[in-house]
């Protein structure tokens, strides 16, 4: 282990932003000694020069990345299309996510997360997640001939696995609820690879392309902001990374807002910025149709918070009418996304309302995954069915 000062090395090294410790990007390390999360010391950014723009595919930005990865794992993820729109009478572009190979955001990050495990050599590994996650790190396992087990809670639908299942992947039940399986994916990391979207700070990497293909499809310019839904954070983390790369190259002028949504019924992140408090605040969370959101204890609350602050953003907790609502707003209009994306949508009139958004400001809404993720929410609330 080393101390913050080799921060300034040329070197990029792991990094634990809540102690300032740092470590060699060799092995399969994915957390610090002391547990926390790690991220990765802070890099230069890169110019329009360094984009790539031979490869059709977020690999464009791979003079961006932490590290050389000179065979990626790729089914062609990024480049997703940046569409041009209206939502409560301010113009937005929706950035359509859910064109990633596996149908959401999740790609973006596993991409560069398995690149990253394949190169060092890895054949098993471990992943705890039922949702897109799961199919996401099941699908480039299989591109990369790694054997991948994704543990699940017991409970879980048969629908809500059967993409990680096609994939080949390994499913396993587990007892309990969401964080009994997250403690058992723990135990089996001393001895697997745990390729984790929420802890593997390569995911993160990944996750950050998406400021670099926002940056490149507004003619190399920054939104005034972006608007997300966050249950882990990643899309706000990676956003948060990528724009304050290219402040850092000189290649924007501030930083975007970062506004981000949370469904009512489970709004940790929310709950923490609104009190003004770094870590999480005691609350009473209760199931949501947002399901991709409903994470009670994010991983990375600190640096998540911390992230929005800096961008002089802002958090919206959305009740589950508003949910249902923006999922049939928006498939009216051809955008067929899973309830989880639509909450960002549904964030946009409150923020309008603070002032936060004005009619003449470019702004992104991210809408993280497809509606076919979600048959039978989507059912239900095409159904006219707004209980709860």
């Amino acid at each position: 282990m080393d101390r913050a000062s080799d921060r300034a090395s040329a070197t990029p090294h792991y990094l634990d932003e809540r102690t300032g410790d740092t470590y060699p990007l060799t092995g399969p390390r994915w957390r610090a000694d002391n547990g926390n999360p790690l991220s990765v010391t802070p890099l230069p950014g890169i110019t329009r020069q360094d984009v790539d723009t031979t490869v059709r595919s977020l690999w464009r930005y791979r003079a961006a990345l932490p590290v050389d990865v000179p065979h990626p794992v790729s089914l062609g993820e990024g480049r997703t299309p940046l569409i041009e729109g209206e939502w409560d009478d301010v113009p937005v572009a929706f950035k359509a996510e859910w064109f990633g190979p596996t149908g959401s955001f999740k790609d973006r990050g596993t991409t560069v997360m398995v690149s990253f495990l394949a190169q060092q050599g890895i054949t098993d590994v471990i992943e705890d997640s039922s949702g897109n996650g799961g199919a996401s790190v099941s699908a480039y396992c299989a591109a990369a001939g790694i054997r991948a087990t994704i543990l699940v809670p017991a409970a879980t639908s048969p629908a809500k696995i059967l993409q990680s299942r096609a994939y080949g992947a390994t499913v396993e039940l587990v007892p309990g609820d969401r964080e009994a399986t997250a403690a058992e994916a723990l135990r089996r990391s001393a001895v697997t690879g745990y390729a984790s979207h929420n802890w593997h700070p390569l995911f993160l990497q990944g996750t950050k392309t998406l400021a670099y293909e926002i940056w490149e499809d507004l003619g190399f310019e920054a939104p005034d902001q972006v608007v997300t839904v966050a249950g882990a954070g990643s899309t706000v983390l990676g956003c948060a990374l990528g724009f304050g790369e290219l402040l850092a190259a000189g290649q924007i002028e501030r930083l975007p807002r970062l506004l981000v949504a949370q469904p009512a019924n489970c709004a940790p992140l929310h709950a923490a910025f609104q009190a003004g408090a770094e870590q999480a605040v005691p609350g009473r969370w209760a199931p949501t149709i947002a399901e991709g959101t409903a994470i009670e204890r994010p991983v990375r609350l600190p640096e998540v918070l911390r992230a929005i602050r800096r961008s002089d953003g802002d958090t919206a907790a959305v009740p589950e009418a508003d949910i249902r609502t923006a999922v049939r707003r928006l498939a009216a209009r051809g955008l067929y996304v899973e309830p989880t994306s639509a909450t960002a949508a549904a964030a946009i009139g409150t923020f309008v309302a603070r002032g936060l958004i004005r009619p003449g400001d470019r702004t992104v809404v991210v809408l993280t995954g497809s509606g076919l993720k979600a048959p039978a929410a989507l059912a239900d609330v095409l159904d006219g069915n707004d209980a709860p």
